[in-house]
């Protein structure tokens, strides 16, 4: 047996961290149909549009059209699988759909999804939709210990689960009327920015209280926040006039996002950062964020999905800020050999206390590929070590092995506090 061989299969037996989801509580996924349709709309559908798969032409929002025709169960499910199916052809060799295959293999037991068994795998799809679901694909399936979903509130049945929340639902004001309202329900008066900031305070440490481990962000171009008396001066604008001009709020939450940043910091919660790899990826670069960085040095931030395409630059990132980690969630489905290729320079660069190894990335709609995405990122790291115990760097299979349970496992426990 080769040192891949033994190290896949030591690997698959280790404990794991799922350091990013986007599923809701569990009674979420029990409210919908599930179909092999709704296997496509998360991910796939960007490569079936990829293909040629553009059903009502070009438009800004032709994937969410494609991915709401997909999930919508009240048109008939062989008019929406017709949409697709000429182009699975195409897009069966990437790294989406092979997760897809698997989890269609090793959740439900068929190789491939076709015009003769669609229905029928739809049918079980259904029957498996039941209570406890979450507990065998994420526990008994993924050896899942936690899983970090983000989510809007810390509000799921299952104690695992430890959410991280979006830092725009304090950071974005959308309606001032709303925003007083919601305030006086939890005690607080809000008439300026201080009281406000008071308040998010109380909403941090109660979130913690209950779970939360982080909160997320995403890497946007760098735009100093205005000084706390200007950005008072706009919110107080807003809670008399209840509305404020696009300039007005962008100001406004330049100042928010930033002064949450600071607060993640004191209360030790991560701060997670989307970068790279989706629509125009180009304002996601992971540069943009190097700023919050070095201005938060008491911040942990956990930068996402390799920064895809830029994975070299994010290995320099965590290599020069002692608070920036490195997170392969989502990364092994967008490209696996783009992934091996990046963690083999990972290795020659990054401390490997800092790398996460995996993350899901699917929502309630697809929960099933998170078993095709664990098995990939599973031969990935294998790949890797193995490669770096016959050239030498790391001494043997049983040190491999330790390496491979820090990434899956004791790094992003310790990144995010989650014992």
């Amino acid at each position: 047996m080769s040192i891949y061989e033994s190290l896949l299969l030591e690997i698959r037996e280790l404990p794991v961290v799922d350091a990013h989801e986007h599923v809701g509580p569990e009674k979420v996924r029990l409210s919908l149909k599930p179909d092999v349709c709704s296997l496509f709309s998360h991910y796939t559908v960007n490569d079936l549009i990829s293909a040629g798969c553009r059903p009502w032409g070009i438009t800004a929002r032709e994937r969410y059209r494609l991915i709401e025709f997909l999930r919508n169960t009240s048109i008939p499910l062989e008019e929406r699988f017709k949409v697709i199916e000429p182009y699975v052809k195409y897009i069966k060799y990437g790294t989406y759909y092979k997760a897809l295959e698997i989890a269609l293999r090793e959740v439900y037991g068929y190789s491939e999804v076709n015009w003769n068994n669609y229905r029928e795998i739809s049918n079980k799809m259904r029957e498996e939709n039941k209570p406890g679901i979450y507990d065998r694909i994420f526990v008994e399936k993924c050896r899942a210990k936690y899983v970090l979903p983000q989510w809007s509130e810390p509000s799921y049945e299952k104690e695992y689960m430890r959410p991280v929340i979006w830092v725009n639902k304090l950071a974005e004001i959308k309606d001032f009327t709303e925003l007083k309202m919601k305030c006086r329900e939890e005690g607080f008066n809000v008439r300026n920015l201080d009281d406000y900031l008071n308040y998010i305070d109380f909403k941090l440490n109660d979130w913690k209280k209950r779970g939360v481990a982080g909160l997320k962000t995403v890497s946007i171009p760098y735009k100093e926040p205005p000084p706390l008396y200007k950005a008072d001066a706009v919110f107080r604008k807003g809670l008399v006039s209840f509305s404020l001009d696009t300039g007005e709020k962008d100001l406004l939450f330049l100042f928010l996002r930033e002064k949450i940043i600071e607060l993640a910091g004191e209360k030790d919660l991560v701060v997670a950062v989307h970068s790279g790899v989706w629509d125009d990826f180009r304002r996601l670069d992971p540069r943009h964020s190097i700023p919050i960085f070095q201005k938060y040095p008491e911040t942990k931030f956990d930068l996402y999905h390799m920064g895809m395409p830029w994975v070299r630059v994010t290995a320099f990132i965590a290599k020069n800020y002692h608070n920036v980690y490195l997170n392969l969630c989502w990364s092994h489905i967008i490209s696996s050999h783009m992934t091996v290729a990046g963690l083999l320079e990972y290795f020659d660069i990054v401390p490997v206390n800092k790398i996460i190894g995996f993350g899901g990335d699917y929502t309630v709609y697809s929960l099933e590929k998170v078993v095709g995405h664990l098995r990939i990122a599973e031969e990935n790291i294998a790949r890797v070590l193995s490669r770096l115990v016959e050239e030498g760097r790391i001494g043997g299979l049983n040190e491999a092995v330790e390496v491979a349970k820090m990434l899956f496992y004791e790094n992003p426990v310790r990144i995010y506090n989650l014992e």
